[in-house]
């Protein structure tokens, strides 16, 4: 086997009945994780899974089963699991194809609103179940998110800010979020176009990198499929869409839009930090030129009036030459 493929995959292969199968290497993600794809057979015998490479320490398998047979048997789309190796991190399930929900808006984006609105349909059923048995997405964890921002953005800037008001304007922020995601809905955390396939139809999707799952707020994951860090949606699709989420869930429009504009500007801060540390930490800079569209949806973000105490602090704490003009602030 290539010295580049997964310790003890023979084995594993041999195991699970696929010895001798194609593996062909797949792009990576911002994670330790590695996907392949395995083929078996010629012509029309032919048959294919997924492979993924969650090696221990750095990753661990075991909440993605978890959240894969949760999902599976509550009526959504979480891949088939066929095989698994949890002490090496190996698990072979199944294959969703190669239709992603961007690429596919890509080629066809007359397509866009029938698309988008399966996505936002998908998670109104998924709002209908009771949440998982997960944990809950309490403040401490909103709050070790948002501070990735001053952990990674601001030093790499050279900015010396205030921490502890930072801290207190969250609290400030997210504390009504918190009340009312008490009853609580499964939230997959990481629900945008690239991790969405298109199954047989535009109107059957394939969830995918889910395992970081808890139990939260409804408006986290449409912010996360509307806020798109790595496709642009436009604001009348955003809008429209958020719509059919509240006509379809009963969502109290205006309340829902506070919450939603809470959790997009906590995300988004907590994106901007991530992509700053895949780049210095882990030597990704790809990431860096999605900065500037995840800082304008977090400016946005900031405009409703229930991210003020935030507001004020970006205003005290980064400059203005440094938010207007983020396509040029790193260096690779």
């Amino acid at each position: 086997m290539n010295e580049n493929l997964p310790q003890g995959l023979d084995a594993f292969l041999a195991a699970a009945g696929w010895l001798g199968a194609e593996v062909e290497p797949l792009p990576g993600d911002a994670s330790f994780r590695r996907y392949f794809r395995l083929r078996r057979g010629q012509g029309e015998q032919q048959r294919t899974a997924m492979l993924m490479d969650a090696p221990p320490p750095h990753e661990n398998p075991v909440p993605f089963l978890r959240v894969a047979q949760w999902l599976d048997t509550n009526g959504m789309r979480a891949p088939r699991i066929f095989h698994k190796d949890e002490e090496r991190g190996l698990v072979m399930l199944e294959d969703f194809g190669t239709t992603r929900m961007r690429d596919y808006l890509d080629e066809w984006p007359d397509d866009e609103q029938e698309v988008y609105a399966a996505a936002v349909d998908a998670l109104v059923r998924l709002h209908r179940v009771p949440s998982g048995p997960f944990t809950d997405y309490g403040i401490s964890v909103y709050q070790r998110e948002a501070k990735l921002l001053l952990d990674w953005f601001c030093p790499a800037r050279n900015l010396y800010v205030d921490g502890n008001d930072y801290a207190y304007a969250w609290q400030e922020v997210l504390m009504p979020v918190l009340r009312r995601q008490r009853s609580g809905v499964t939230v997959l955390r990481d629900y945008h176009a690239e991790n969405i396939m298109l199954l047989d139809s535009l109107q059957k999707q394939g969830l995918l990198d889910f395992q970081d799952a808890l139990v939260g707020h409804r408006a986290y994951d449409l912010v996360s499929l509307l806020q798109d860090a790595r496709r642009d949606v436009s604001p009348d699709l955003e809008a429209a869409m958020f719509d059919r989420y509240c006509q379809a869930s009963g969502a109290d429009a205006e309340e829902f839009l506070g919450d939603y504009a809470r959790l997009g500007a906590q995300r988004n801060a907590k994106i901007i930090g991530i992509f700053v540390r895949l780049w210095r930490r882990d030597g990704k800079p790809r990431y860096l030129e999605l900065i500037p569209r995840v800082w304008a949806l977090l400016e946005r973000d900031l405009a409703h009036p229930a991210l003020a105490p935030v507001a004020r602090w970006f205003d005290a704490n980064i400059p203005d030459p440094i938010r207007q003009d983020l396509g040029g602030v790193f260096s690779v």
